[in-house]
């Protein structure tokens, strides 16, 4: 009824059904022709039972549709481990997805390819700021400098903007603590590179303060 009534898509359908879209497009074809009692008999009995059942897979959905819509998936598969969820990560991000509550993630292409981490702990650092409502009213950037190689945080701290001083101020904090390092991850930020086409490529001889200081310190390389 739900596929019918077009409130479902038949992949929704297929998940909630334990099944693949290939398969519940038989179920359809079967109803056609036999109703019912052809597909409790030939279709219905051979989900797995290891399959989550639907009202398991609607509570779910429901409370994160009624309470923490705008989480992302990794932060609410945490939560919901931590209120005895049983569900791996893959199987709760394809579930919301399939109900329409989360988006999926456009298809990276061959330029944005995961790239392997560094070998070992020191031989590069990546630093990212991002901004949220941290408390009500205020919003501040978080300014990160992590170890590439085992995502240890080494500098953490509030700032109104990012911008040079942070990032001067970020690698400061990890120079002082664990030493030099041997390079540097970031975005195309425009206290880190100079980008005189927009979408274009970064300019590496007309260097940013920052960048410039970092070409007499280690190696800098962009996202």
């Amino acid at each position: 009824m739900g596929w019918t009534e077009s409130r479902l898509t038949q992949e929704a359908a297929a998940l909630l059904l334990g099944v693949c879209a290939r398969t519940f497009r038989r179920y359809i074809d079967r109803y056609e022709e036999e109703g019912l009692d052809g597909l409790i008999g030939k279709c219905l009995s051979q989900v797995s039972c290891r399959r989550a059942p639907v009202d398991e897979v609607m509570r779910m959905v429901d409370r994160y549709r009624n309470r923490h819509r705008g989480w992302n998936v990794k932060h609410y598969h945490a939560w919901y481990k931590r209120e005895g969820g049983t569900r791996s990560y893959t199987w709760v991000k394809n579930t919301l997805q399939a109900s329409g509550v989360v988006k999926k993630a456009p298809k990276r292409g061959a330029r944005r390819k995961r790239r392997e981490r560094s070998p070992r702990p020191g031989m590069m650092l990546h630093q990212d700021g991002s901004q949220h409502l941290w408390v009500p009213g205020q919003y501040w950037d978080l300014i990160v400098t992590m170890d590439d190689a085992t995502n240890e945080h080494y500098s953490m701290f509030f700032c109104d903007e990012e911008g040079t001083q942070s990032s001067f101020q970020g690698v400061r904090d990890v120079i002082e603590g664990m030493g030099l390092f041997c390079s540097l991850y970031t975005d195309r930020g425009s206290h880190y590179w100079i980008t005189p086409e927009a979408g274009g490529k970064v300019d590496k001889v007309n260097l940013t303060q920052f960048g410039r200081a970092m070409d007499q310190l280690v190696p800098i390389q962009k996202d």
